[in-house]
């Protein structure tokens, strides 16, 4: 499989880009106090009400709540009642009729220095956002940990180490029988896709059976620039066989640019955008949810990124 550079996935993309085919907005929440809301999922249903899990943190601070909104006269806010979680970046999938939440857990490094962090990705799940219980801890420092269930009910896992294995991330897959097979073990073993070069890094966000039975991946592809102070995010997609683990080539989806101007928690942070969760409609169009600049919430109407491959198996 042929590993593309963020520049040339960039330059592919605004080839082929027209403008006029995106729609884009800003979500705007209320009930969070002068706290951002980024990182956002797609909305989805629980309990019979349309949810968005959101990312809400001071500026000045790592330290995130995960919290359930819904939309109320154009704004989204706070639901009674509903569970929330000291994580950051949320993220659902449905497995076995159950709702499974989960996100990024930071602590502090085991062995480090003062202040010195370290995460994992912890997962939940339960009947609806009322009621959720500890489900499983994944590896330290792994985040963009994601699972999904498959056509034949097995559990497909997408994962992302770093360091000695997967340097700045890469991503991995593994696949267990049930939930209970899940195993830190498992995921460690997990073959690595090769997508990224060394000097960039991406994760998995969100997956999408598709009609076929392959895995529609919604992802990011991320570099630095050439002095290492900036981070570049935008979102990309590929498709994945569980079976045979032929994947296709990372496409961009979407980059800064294509959204409406904001705010960013600081000035590195400015062209990122990270992709939380992809809503697929009938009509051949898709609304993708991102955190922009680590700082907003906004959304990106476009054409679904997997009808291309949901035709071939």
């Amino acid at each position: 499989m042929t590993v593309i550079k963020y520049k040339d996935a960039l330059q592919e993309f605004q080839n082929s880009l027209n403008q006029d085919e995106y729609k884009t907005d800003k979500l705007n929440f209320v009930g969070v106090g002068d706290r951002d809301v980024y990182n956002i999922t797609a909305p989805f249903l629980s309990a019979g009400i349309k949810v968005i899990a959101g990312r809400v943190e001071a500026r000045d601070s790592e330290q995130s709540e995960i919290v359930f909104f819904e939309e109320k006269d154009g704004t989204w806010a706070p639901i009674d009642g509903s569970m929330s979680f000291q994580l950051q970046d949320p993220f659902f999938t449905m497995i076995k009729g159950e709702l499974v939440i989960g996100g990024v857990e930071i602590y502090p490094r085991p062995g480090g220095t003062e202040g010195q962090l370290s995460w994992r990705t912890i997962f939940y799940k339960g009947t609806d956002i009322y009621h959720l219980k500890p489900l499983f801890k994944g590896p330290d420092a792994m985040k963009d940990l994601r699972l999904v269930e498959l056509a034949d009910g097995k559990i497909g896992i997408f994962t992302r180490p770093q360091g000695e294995k997967g340097g700045r991330g890469k991503i991995g897959f593994a696949k267990v029988d049930h939930l209970k097979d899940l195993s830190i073990e498992v995921i460690e073993s997990a073959q690595l896709l090769k997508q990224f070069t060394d000097d960039e890094w991406g994760g998995a966000n969100e997956i999408h059976l598709l009609k076929n039975g392959l895995l529609g991946v919604l992802a990011h592809h991320a570099s630095f620039s050439a002095n290492d102070t900036v981070r570049h995010y935008a979102s990309a997609a590929f498709t994945f066989n569980p079976d045979t683990l032929a994947y296709s080539k990372m496409k961009m989806i979407a980059h800064r640019g294509l959204f409406n101007e904001g705010v960013a928690k600081r000035s590195d942070l400015q062209d990122v955008v990270f992709s939380g969760g992809l809503q697929r409609h009938e009509n051949g169009r898709a609304t993708m949810y991102a955190g922009v600049g680590d700082a907003e919430a906004h959304w990106l109407e476009m054409d679904d990124p997997f009808v291309e491959w949901e035709g071939h198996a």
